[in-house]
């Protein structure tokens, strides 16, 4: 299955590259370079996903998945825009604790379970027209031509969850 053009070799990043690669948790990684990590809740609940998504997900184009984004903020500043998809009926299963996290990181859940398993990490330069570009733009006052993303599918008893995300400018400042 084409991954509708998500590349699984970075080129073109430059400055993005160590954020883009890193395999670790995004979270942590923030974490470790500012003061204070908050993680702001735009939506969680059912939604349409995108044709590419669906494929991945194993759920039929024309039906609901569940849908949670956020935006993750380093020190009062947005940093990165995160969007996470599973199928409806997993919630009732292995993502059931996709459903209560609020305000707390996917991350946290992600990296300390120990059943989890990730599969290797995709790219991509959003465009404009792209709607996780329009997503994540919508807290940047001068949003640039593109901006980074990566994805990958993540595995509980063999269930998938899809893990996108975006990387605003403001991540470069972090040192």
């Amino acid at each position: 299955m084409r991954d509708h053009y998500w590349q699984s070799l970075l080129l073109g990043a430059a400055a993005f590259t160590p954020w883009l690669r890193d395999e670790g948790s995004l979270t942590r990684r923030i974490q470790q370079r500012c003061k204070l990590f908050t993680v702001r809740p735009l939506h969680s609940g059912l939604a349409r996903v995108g044709y590419d998504e669906a494929a991945l997900l194993g759920v039929p184009y024309d039906r609901y998945a569940f849908s949670r984004e956020v935006f993750l903020y380093a020190d009062g500043k947005p940093v990165v825009f995160a969007h996470s998809t599973c199928a409806y009926a997993d919630l009732h299963g292995a993502w059931k604790a996709m459903r209560g996290l609020g305000n707390r990181s996917l991350g946290t859940l992600l990296f300390t379970h120990p059943l989890v398993v990730r599969q290797p990490l995709r790219y991509k330069a959003l465009q404009f027209h792209h709607p996780l570009y329009q997503s994540a733009a919508a807290v940047l006052g001068d949003a640039p031509d593109r901006l980074w993303a990566r994805r990958s599918l993540f595995q509980l008893h063999g269930a998938p969850l899809l893990v996108t995300e975006v990387f605003l400018p403001e991540i470069l400042k972090l040192k």
